[in-house]
Parts: structure tokens; C-alpha cells; sequence
């Protein structure tokens, strides 16, 4: 095979000659203006910037916008526009591909910013944003006009003109661009602070919004075209009137306005009326409510008096009601009467069941039942005490002989185990005399293996007796506590079912002055017909008892005089 002729070209890197084509792209074409059609235009990617193409009936151009000239750019890239797109050619050495930064976009003619414009207002009028519907009534007279426009043209003077012609009102300008590339951000960010004002704020919010702006070219009244503009006043809460430019210019800014005017003038004529007219309106209306008031005033004085010739007497109106009440009267009497001698009845039978049931029989009956009641507790409390120290010094012999049985059984394993290791050792010494003397060192080896096993085994178990009597010992420290503790509640419990008794009991009742009357049989005597004449008693005081001898003779308690019987006094229902 021939070798190839030398050369004397130079060999450059694939990065060296994509560098070198970048510096010559960029040099001859540092500053371009291409007019072309967007296309594959999908948003901002995620890291902002914006990618696409321009094309026309012959070539495609790829081009690119960067995430901060994006935010500056007046018009946005739209797919289909037709644009100008001034900017630089560049190289990207990843793909072998040149490209076009933009810096500036702009629509390419008329033609494209009204079919621009054309399609932006049916996406806003879908969306709702010019529904008639939403818009709001601006106020008969506001008390403050707020106007979004620039401080320096004849706009804002014409306006405050009119206004001072009309009715003076307080006016707040709030100044902006009107033109240029910040024109609709201002124009939108003072809407919103407009709206953003407190009612009761330092600086006083507006009743009406007007935002005006003299005549131009399509071009120079783009700005309230901007989608961020018309959103913002048709999210206003405040009512907003849209004057741009002469009668013949629409912007989208009028469809989302609550009220178009066609020049600023008519704006400001449009939000206040004439003074004059209504000075006028307002003294005919007082002269009108005036001369109704009087005729009203005399028509109500003539209905009074037919009315007042009309009425009847008062005697004749309440010569029947008196009647009635005299009627009335009488029957409630007569019901008085009735109802107090029904009450009368009823009293006498109340005596009389009162009479056979006396508060001192029901008082011995209750006594009765209370100390048979004190003495049933009183038992129970003693089997219940009882109970308690038995089964205290039960438990305590069960845990004393459980301990020992523990310990004995531990005891017995461990003799146990110690006579299975003698016999172990005792067997293993014969089979060691019988093995060689090859297997000697190995049989010793072992020996000295399961002797250190045994004795770590006697070790463990050592130590296991010992935490198990300790245990043993922890166990038998608390039970004694314990068993005290139980023994405090229950001798407290029992300290204060004696006090309880002792409350309850007949005692307290001895110590105010009563005494206890018992027979021979320690008996207590409840009546006098159970004692018979002669009879040895015994009459329990507070302090002591005393013998008595009865005489057999009787006196009955003394009776209360029954209560006299006296007429009614007042009304008994």
C-alpha cells in the first residue's frame, strides 16, 4: 500500500476548529436584524431561558433568548408570529450548529401586530375577561378620583379642567410611563397599587379609577394592548374607566374596562356630573316634597276629624266590658269560697293521718333499725379484722416456707451435680489408664478443659444461689413494708368505721339529755305498756347506768293542742 504524500496543513482538535469557527461567526456577524416566522415555540424552558426557530419558505435559523433579556423583551414570542429579531450569531460546538441570540423582538409591520392583537382578545374574551356581566357602576359622585397616567402630558390637565368645571374632586395621580418598554408593567403595577390601598388609610383609596392617554400610533398605544394590563383592570375592585387616545382608537384595554370613554375629557365627564344641574334638580325635588308634605299634612287632618265624628261614646263602648267584669267578679267569688272549703278537707285529713303516725314512734322505729344496723357493722368489722391479721400470717408462713423449699432445692441440684462430677471423674480415670501414650497429652487437654468447664458450671451456679437469695431476701424486705402498709389501711379503715359508729350510735343521743330504759334481760324497753308494775329496770345516762323499781302507774305524753281553725285570708290557688 502507497503511503499518503506528507503534508504540511497543521492537525487541529475538533474543539480547537469549533473554537475557531465560533471567533470567525461572531466577528462577521456581531450585530444582526432577521425578519422571519417563529416557530416550535414552546414556553420558557425550567431554567427561563426560551428556545425556537425562525424560518421562512427557504431556511430555518435556530435562536435563543436568555432568561434576562426575556424578561425585558416588549413583545413576547408567540408560534406563527412574523418578527424582526435583533441580536448576534453564535455557535454551538455540541451540535455543529449556529444559532441567533436575540436581544430585541418586535412584530415584523401593521399586519402582524393587529392579527397579534386580533388573536390576544379572543383568548382574553374566552377567558371571560370582557363578559359584561363582571363590569362594575362606577359612583354617582366619588369623593376621590384616582388617575393612572403620565404627569407631564396635557392629559392630566385636561382632566383636572374638567373635573373643576364639573364638581371639584379630590384627585390622586398616580404617575407612569405611557409609552416604552416599562409602560405596561407601570401601567398594571398602578392598578394595583390603587387597589391595594386601605379604605382608611394615610393616603385615601379612590372611588374611580381613570386610566387615560393621549392619541398615537398602534405602535405607541401597544402598551395597553399588553396581556398584564388588561388583566390587571379587569381584576380592579375599583371601578375602572379606560380613556386611550382619540374617539377612533380601541385598545384591549376598553373591553376590560368597566366604562370606555372616548378622550380623557369625556372620562372625566363620564365619573361626575354638573354642580349646576344638580343644585337645580336637588331645590325643584324640595320644592316638590315640600308642597307634598303639606298636602299629605292637611289630607291627615281631614281623615281625624271624620274619623273623631265617628267614634262612639266612651260609656256606651264600656258599659258592656263592666258588665262582664261585675259577672266575672262574682263567679270568682263564689270559686274562692268552693276551693277554701276543699282546702279545709283536705287539712283535716292531714291531722288526722299525721296523728296516727307520731314523730316519736316513727323516731323509736328509726332508732331501732339504726342500732341493728351499728351492731351488724359492727361485727363484720371484727370478722373482717380477723380475716385480715389471718391472712397476713398466712402469707407470711406460705412466703417463708416457699423461700426454704427454694433453697433447699437449689441445695440438692447442686449436691446432685457434684456426685454426677465424681462419678464423671471417676469413670474417665480408668479409660485415661487404658489410652496410649499417644493419646496422653490430648486426654490431659481435655481433663483440663471440663475441669475449667465444671468449675465456670459451680461458679454460675454459685452465683445464681446467690442472686436467687438475694432476691429471696429483696422479697422478704418489701413484704414486711407492705404487709405493714396493709395493715395501717386496714386498721385505718376500721379506726374510721368506728368513728362513723360512734357518730351514728345512740351514745351521742344519751349525752343531750336521753336515757335508755332496759329490762332484767338488758332489753330495751320502747313503751310504757311493757313495763309492769314492780318490775326491775335499769336507766342508761351518758355516763352510767342506774337500777330502778316501776310503780306500775301511767301518764300519757301530753298531746299539742290542735292548731284554731281561722277564716281565709286571701286567695288559697
Amino acid at each position: 500500500m502507497a503511503e499518503s504524500p506528507a503534508s504540511n496543513v497543521a492537525e487541529l482538535s475538533v474543539s480547537e476548529l469549533s473554537a475557531a469557527l465560533k471567533r470567525t461567526v461572531e466577528d462577521r456577524f456581531g450585530f444582526v436584524r432577521v425578519r422571519g416566522e417563529i416557530s416550535n415555540y414552546r414556553g420558557p424552558h425550567s431554567s427561563g431561558h426560551c428556545y425556537f426557530s425562525l424560518k421562512d419558505h427557504n431556511a430555518r435559523l435556530d435562536a435563543v433568548v436568555w432568561k434576562g433579556v426575556f424578561a425585558r423583551l416588549k413583545h413576547r414570542p408567540q408560534e406563527g408570529l412574523e418578527v424582526v429579531a435583533t441580536g448576534k450569531i453564535t455557535t454551538f460546538p455540541g451540535k455543529s450548529a449556529y444559532q441567533i441570540v436575540i436581544e430585541a423582538l418586535e412584530p415584523a409591520g401593521v399586519g402582524a401586530l393587529m392579527a397579534l392583537l386580533d388573536e390576544r382578545r379572543r383568548k382574553l374574551a374566552a377567558e371571560g375577561l370582557f363578559d359584561p356581566a363582571r363590569k362594575q357602576l362606577p359612583p354617582f359622585l366619588p369623593e376621590v378620583v384616582g388617575v393612572v397616567t403620565s404627569p407631564t402630558g396635557a392629559v392630566i390637565r385636561d382632566i383636572l379642567h374638567r373635573l373643576a368645571d364639573r364638581f371639584p374632586r379630590r384627585v390622586i395621580v398616580w404617575p407612569v410611563r405611557v409609552q416604552g418598554e416599562t409602560a405596561a408593567s407601570e401601567v398594571a403595577a398602578a392598578i394595583e397599587g390603587f387597589n391595594a390601598l386601605a379604605p382608611d388609610g394615610r393616603i385615601l383609596r379612590p372611588d374611580v379609577l381613570i386610566v387615560a392617554r393621549g392619541g398615537g400610533s398602534l405602535e405607541d398605544l401597544w402598551a395597553f394592548n399588553e396581556e398584564i394590563v388588561v388583566r390587571a383592570a379587569a381584576a380592579s375592585m375599583i371601578p375602572l374607566v379606560a380613556a386611550i387616545g382619540h374617539e377612533t382608537d380601541t385598545t384591549l384595554i376598553d373591553f376590560a374596562a368597566d366604562l370606555r370613554a372616548p378622550t380623557p375629557t369625556g372620562a372625566a365627564e363620564k365619573i361626575v356630573p354638573v354642580r349646576a344641574d344638580l343644585l337645580a334638580q336637588t331645590a325643584q325635588a324640595a320644592r316638590r316634597l315640600e308642597a307634598a308634605e303639606r298636602r299629605l299634612r292637611d289630607r291627615r287632618a281631614s281623615d281625624l276629624r271624620a274619623l273623631a265624628r265617628a267614634l262612639p261614646r266612651a260609656d256606651d263602648v264600656l258599659a258592656a266590658p263592666r258588665q262582664s267584669l261585675d259577672a266575672v267578679t262574682n263567679a270568682l267569688r263564689a270559686t274562692a269560697r268552693d276551693a277554701l272549703a276543699r282546702r279545709q278537707t283536705r287539712l283535716s285529713r292531714l291531722e288526722t293521718l299525721l296523728a296516727r303516725h307520731a314523730p316519736g314512734v316513727e323516731l323509736a322505729r328509726a332508732r331501732n333499725r339504726l342500732e341493728r344496723a351499728v351492731n351488724g357493722l359492727q361485727m363484720a368489722m371484727a370478722r373482717r379484722a380477723e380475716k385480715c391479721d389471718g391472712a397476713l400470717a398466712d402469707l407470711d408462713r406460705r412466703l417463708q416456707r416457699a423461700l426454704a423449699n427454694r433453697l433447699t432445692r437449689a441445695r440438692d441440684d447442686i449436691a446432685g451435680r457434684r456426685r454426677a462430677l465424681t462419678i464423671l471423674h471417676g469413670r474417665l480415670a480408668p479409660a485415661l489408664a487404658r489410652v496410649g501414650v499417644r493419646r496422653g497429652e490430648h486426654l490431659e487437654r481435655v481433663t483440663q478443659r471440663l475441669a475449667l468447664a465444671l468449675a465456670n458450671r459451680r461458679e454460675r451456679e454459685r452465683n445464681e444461689l446467690a442472686r436467687r437469695r438475694q432476691a429471696a431476701q429483696s422479697l422478704a424486705v418489701r413484704l414486711a413494708p407492705a404487709a405493714a402498709r396493709l395493715l395501717a389501711r386496714r386498721r385505718d379503715l376500721l379506726a374510721g368505721r368506728a368513728q362513723l359508729l360512734a357518730s351514728l350510735g345512740y351514745t351521742n343521743v344519751l349525752a343531750r339529755g336521753f336515757a335508755v330504759v332496759r329490762d332484767d334481760r338488758n332489753k330495751p324497753l320502747r313503751a310504757a305498756r311493757d313495763v309492769a308494775a314492780g318490775q326491775h329496770v335499769s336507766i342508761e345516762f351518758a355516763d352510767a347506768r342506774v337500777g330502778a323499781t316501776a310503780d306500775g302507774g301511767t301518764e300519757s305524753a301530753p298531746r299539742r293542742a290542735p292548731r284554731k281553725k281561722t277564716g281565709a285570708q286571701g286567695s288559697l290557688f
